[in-house]
């Protein structure tokens, strides 16, 4: 099968990205040929593209890099505005909301990539074709005359369409217009997708969640994954060496040439601050966004060091909330909890956003538990136990997760699939995560393997007692040791393995392109 796929960002880094690169490598190995159009600037280096298309004013020009061509990678020239779904960083673009962008903007965004679609189809003859996102892709891929599949990632839905639906809802029905299948990763995301664009979309919709690379995620015995979180460790901080001065820390911030090995030097000497003779680490990884609910983890790491002074938390990710998450951490830190509060009641203006509170977080700093001597002094210590390495790619989480005893997945908003918390139990670590959207289904698969004793420890629920029941799930995982930790550990990997791997991704996928419906999960 000749696939093609749309992606208009990255192929590392934030969830759909992943699934794009980890997609077109598992298509690739099942012996399909894969056509991708995104935006990475540096394909060369992925270790399943063969050749690049650059886009040369009416068509492509291909370098090959190795025989047989089996993965094409086309950088379409959309100008430098790149329209995202969250306030992001992509070097060399501006990366601007969707809904800051004009009409006029968005309109030239579709028309260069249609052209650069068509161009693609010419030369491929694509028998199957997948639009990521609900918008732009399913439209650009429309009106370039493709029929395809649409894979719901739930960011467009939840952040773009439904809270501008005079504005996006149009180019959504284009879209899926001339979907023959619609993959969702939950069926929270099915049915948020139907209540905004009508049931008659639940015909045409099957279960599409995302996988897990079984092998490059993976437990480690103890010393083997000390090693390995040390040579990473050590490999980012040589790579652009030495501290950041003033005008290297301007230019990272700017986004310029040198900020990414800067980004990632920044993360060896974070990562170099760990000692796996005396931490217990957990960590969290993704975005730095509000809506992923970081604010309650730091509030709930005194109470976790109250019961556990040698747990670590690691937070790796990067984000427009970043400042306002160390300010939260310093006024803890310093036992100011007026301040705290502040922060709290500023919410998303802190990451660019209208002011709004973050309730859940209020209600604990109002409660006597956060007023508690204890709570102040373990919160005195967040300097030293929480360690934050900002970026890594998705291939470094495979040298961090399994040195990790357990993985946080905090999100107050909804998440079409906990593809994190799937990698951290291949990995062997305890993905503790929300109750709620797609992150509850991976947990209800989890549950059902590691048995009634320990299920409890894998989900919190999102309310007035986030902070405390997070921290308790925590704290009682860390009080797991011998047969119990063992057996549960091995039953997360084994379930992982069986569960969520990526060729059984990429054959639904293509089964989606073809429209055979008969042939997937529904949603349940």
């Amino acid at each position: 099968m000749r696939v093609l796929i749309f992606h208009g960002y990255l192929l590392r880094g934030t969830g759909s990205n992943v699934y794009t690169s980890k997609l077109a490598e598992a298509l690739r190995h099942l012996g399909h040929e894969v056509h991708v159009l995104c935006q990475d600037r540096d394909p060369r280096d992925l270790p399943w593209v063969d050749a690049i298309g650059t886009w040369a004013g009416s068509g492509w020009e291909v370098e090959v890099l190795r025989e047989p061509v089996r993965a094409t990678i086309y950088r379409p020239d959309i100008g430098t505005l790149l329209p995202v779904y969250v306030a992001d960083r992509y070097e060399g673009f501006d990366a601007r909301p969707f809904p800051a962008c004009s009409d006029a903007e968005i309109a030239e965004y579709v028309a260069r990539n249609v052209e650069a679609v068509r161009a693609v189809a010419e030369r491929a003859r694509p028998d199957v074709s997948l639009a990521n996102h609900l918008v732009m892709g399913p439209a650009i891929l429309a009106r370039a005359g493709l029929r395809t599949a649409v894979k719901i990632h739930g960011s467009a839905l939840e952040y773009v369409v439904k809270p501008h639906p005079e504005r996006f809802m149009p180019w959504a029905r284009e879209g899926l217009s001339a979907a023959r299948t619609i993959l969702v990763g939950s069926l929270h995301t099915g049915q948020s997708l139907w209540d905004a664009l009508g049931a008659e979309l639940q015909e045409r919709t099957r279960l599409g969640p995302p996988g897990v690379d079984i092998e490059q995620f993976a437990p480690r015995a103890p010393q083997a994954a000390a090693r390995e979180l040390q040579a990473l460790a050590e490999a980012l901080a040589a790579g652009a060496g030495g501290h950041l001065d003033e005008a290297g820390e301007a230019a990272q911030e700017a986004g310029g040439a040198d900020a990414f090995a800067m980004d990632h030097a920044a993360a060896g000497r974070a990562l170099q601050r760990l000692d796996l003779g005396r931490d217990r680490l957990v960590a969290y990884t993704g975005k730095l966004i509000v809506s992923k609910g970081v604010d309650l983890l730091l509030a709930a790491w005194p109470l976790v060091l109250d019961a556990a002074p040698d747990a670590r938390l690691v937070v790796v990710g990067f984000g427009a909330y970043r400042d306002g998450l160390m300010a939260l951490q310093r006024a803890l830190a310093a036992g100011d909890l007026e301040g705290a509060r502040d922060i709290a009641r500023a919410g998303r203006a802190l990451e660019g956003g209208p002011r709004a509170p973050l309730h859940h977080l209020l209600t604990f700093l109002d409660s006597e538990a956060a007023a508690g001597e204890a709570y102040r002094r373990a919160a005195a210590r967040l300097d030293d136990r929480v360690v934050w390495c900002g970026r890594l790619e998705h291939a470094e989480l495979a040298h961090v997760l399994p040195a990790c005893e357990a993985q946080v997945v905090p999100s107050t908003f909804p998440e079409a699939f906990g593809m994190v918390a799937a990698e951290a139990a291949a990995c062997g670590a305890l993905p503790i995560s929300a109750a709620h959207s797609g992150l509850a289904e991976v947990t209800r698969t989890l549950a059902a393997a590691v048995g009634d004793e320990f299920a409890p420890l894998l989900s919190f629920g999102v309310g007035p007692r986030a902070v405390d029941d997070l921290a308790d799930r925590i704290t009682g995982w860390l009080r797991v040791c011998g047969d119990g930790r063992d057996r549960t550990r091995a039953a997360l990997v084994a379930t992982a393995r069986e569960r969520f791997s990526w060729d059984g991704v990429a054959a639904g996928v293509v089964a989606a392109g073809l429209g055979r419906l008969d042939e997937l999960p529904l949603p349940s």
